[in-house]
């Protein structure tokens, strides 16, 4: 993966160049079909997504409960919690994105304590929305 278009992504474009051609070294480019179920709800996670190019639907038992485009990142959650995906996410339409397993996540936030931060506050924030959502 090439450290440029790490630039791009919110998730990775506060992070020095030497940061980012860190990251690029543990993550991989896929092209995604339109239709194809990515994650499912209950499944454990074993790598996470950042959409380049796209667009995909979370559902949780069925129901569209949120849409997600380029900038966005998904199954971080059940990754850095070592625990199952909350919801599925379904593409679109044709997809570019960003995986990063979790092993090499755990790389990362090993060799580079404040990236593996930066995404701990990720999840934290998503987290934080979610119970928001919950309680309305």
């Amino acid at each position: 993966m090439d450290e440029k278009r790490l630039k791009d992504v919110p998730l990775f474009s506060s992070l020095s160049k030497e940061e980012r051609k860190q990251v690029a070294r543990f993550t991989d480019e896929v092209d995604l079909e339109e239709g194809r179920q990515l994650v499912t709800e209950g499944d454990f996670a074993y790598e996470f997504f950042v959409i380049e190019e796209g667009s995909a639907e979370v559902r949780l038992h069925g129901d569209t409960i949120a849409e997600l485009g380029p900038g966005d990142f998904f199954g971080e959650m059940a990754l850095v919690d070592r625990t199952t995906r909350n919801a599925s996410v379904v593409i679109k339409e044709p997809t570019t994105a960003i995986v990063m397993t979790g092993s090499a996540f755990r790389q990362v936030a090993k060799e580079m304590p404040s990236v593996g931060q930066q995404i701990h506050k990720a999840v934290a924030e998503r987290g934080r929305q979610l119970a928001a959502q919950a309680g309305s």
